[in-house]
């Protein structure tokens, strides 16, 4: 097939913005949305700083697409009830460690304890892709206590595992993870609502 002289130009200007955010993501994962500079992030992409200005706009512009995240959770409605939590635990645990999802979500995840802006960027990735896998699953009216608590489980394993390092959960192994945590999820996702008695 020939390619048109016109496509050259395009497909060079996808490459050079999958550099930029490829970089941006590795820059704001290790130092966090503060501390990382446009400076910094055209230097690992081997690139003037005024092309990143061109393609993203600012370091907001750019932020926001390095952290653009599809997670393509599970449908939860179709599968096995039994096997629910399995399927999510598993779900997070290859968006964790593979990338560029690991390098989303650890940038998300730092830089959201002391940035307010990528606090509420993270709180919606959650409320428009968590909640409505869950709400695709079991009484709708319950999902927001259950996807609550699916989050919960979910990012304390990441903190801890992936932030943090405490050893003994750095030290779990996949399988071992999924084993502990799959029936948590599961009772999460499945269990009704807890009665829960009032003192007169």
């Amino acid at each position: 097939m020939t390619i048109e002289p016109d496509q050259q130009p395009v497909r060079r200007s996808d490459a050079t913005r999958a550099t930029i955010l490829d970089a941006a993501r590795a820059r704001f994962a290790a130092e966090g949305y503060g501390k990382a500079t446009i400076r910094a992030i055209a230097a690992d992409a081997a690139i003037d700083p005024s092309m990143v200005m061109r393609y993203f706009g600012s370091k907001d512009g750019l932020f926001a697409a390095a952290v653009d995240i599809e997670l393509a959770l599970p449908d939860l409605a179709a599968a096995d009830r039994d096997t629910v939590g399995e399927l999510l635990i598993r779900r997070f645990l290859d968006l964790w460690e593979e990338p560029p999802g690991n390098a989303v979500l650890l940038t998300l995840l730092r830089s959201s304890i002391t940035d307010e802006a990528v606090t509420e960027r993270f709180r919606n990735v959650f409320a428009q892709q968590v909640l409505p896998a869950v709400l695709r699953f079991g009484d709708p009216a319950d999902a927001p206590r259950r996807s609550g608590l699916v989050v919960t489980q979910l990012l304390g394993i990441a903190l801890c595992r992936y932030v943090l390092r405490i050893p003994p959960v750095v030290a779990f192994s996949r399988d071992e993870l999924v084993a502990d945590v799959a029936p948590t999820l599961q009772r999460y996702l499945t269990s009704d609502p807890p009665s829960v008695a009032t003192k007169e």
